[in-house]
């Protein structure tokens, strides 16, 4: 695996071509982790999120996601990671508009399917990235430039196939999302929502499962994580601080739910992943 290093010996910038499937039982990265699937098919699981998937597609994760691939059709991929300290997403949001479409979405696939051709560039990118790590003194500036265009192009192929995809329309389910959104701090409740949707509970799990593929439970919990994830990594807010924020009674409440839905601690999910550049800026307020 070709590899970038910090200067305390942590991963900025990564590279492998795996001969077999590496990650058949769950994985988790200090990185952000991008597959680019060349052959196979099978289940990518991430966290307690599933989907079927066929080469060519790339599948995409965050830090400390529990990922793995169950294989239906041996499959083989190129698997490039980046840490946030070589290239911030969000710091570069306007530049690439990759975080919160490719990364930190919890009502999407986080996947992007490929047509052939589409394939082949890609390879050419990765094949560019593979030879400037053989180059005596790799240029930090030249792969981040290629890191760049990856993802500002993996964002434009996704905006475009969301333009064009036929997604089952539920007018209840897109209020819901944006309900959430308002309300993921005080109503944590599935009922909550059932009731501002004018909906039985029942009707309500069976059709928000059949939009988003996850249960209301799930969801609700998933949004609380994702905006602990953003304080940790994007403000320098003490956990107890996040805790509170979130609406938790108490931090050890709010540290025993994000281990059980990240398999990792606050502390140690702010740890691996690093506090953003960001968190000094005041140039962004959303995640």
């Amino acid at each position: 695996m070709n590899k970038v290093f910090s200067e305390t010996g942590n991963v900025l910038l990564g590279l492998d071509h795996p001969e077999d499937n590496k990650l058949v039982s769950p994985s988790q990265f200090s990185e952000y982790t991008i597959l680019v699937i060349t052959e196979g098919e099978g289940t990518f699981h991430a966290d307690f999120a599933s989907f079927a998937f066929a080469a060519p597609v790339i599948l995409f994760s965050t830090p400390q996601q529990s990922i793995y691939i169950k294989e239906t059709k041996a499959v083989k991929y190129a698997m490039l990671q980046f840490h946030s300290d070589f290239y911030c997403i969000e710091y570069h949001r306007n530049e690439v508009a990759c975080n919160g479409l490719l990364f930190n979405n919890i009502y999407m696939e986080p996947s992007l399917k490929l047509a052939p051709e589409e394939l082949g560039s890609y390879m050419q990118l990765v094949s560019q990235i593979s030879d400037e790590f053989q180059q005596p003194d790799p240029s930090d500036i030249v792969l981040r430039a290629y890191l760049q265009l990856f993802l500002a192009k993996s964002s434009s192929i996704k905006i475009k196939s969301i333009e064009k995809q036929k997604v089952f329309k539920n007018d209840k389910m897109d209020l819901f999302k944006q309900l959430l959104e308002e309300n993921f701090l005080t109503l944590h409740k599935p009922s909550d929502y059932a009731s501002l949707l004018a909906m039985t509970p029942n009707n309500f799990t069976k059709q928000c499962t059949r939009r988003f593929n996850k249960t209301p439970s799930l969801l609700i919990q998933e949004r609380l994580i994702l905006e602990a994830k953003k304080q940790l990594h994007l403000t320098r807010l003490s956990i107890k601080e996040i805790a509170f924020g979130l609406m938790f009674q108490d931090e050890y409440y709010f540290s025993r739910l994000f281990k059980k839905m990240t398999k990792i601690s606050p502390q140690a999910f702010r740890n691996t992943t690093g506090i953003s550049i960001v968190a000094d800026l005041s140039i962004s307020k959303h995640y």
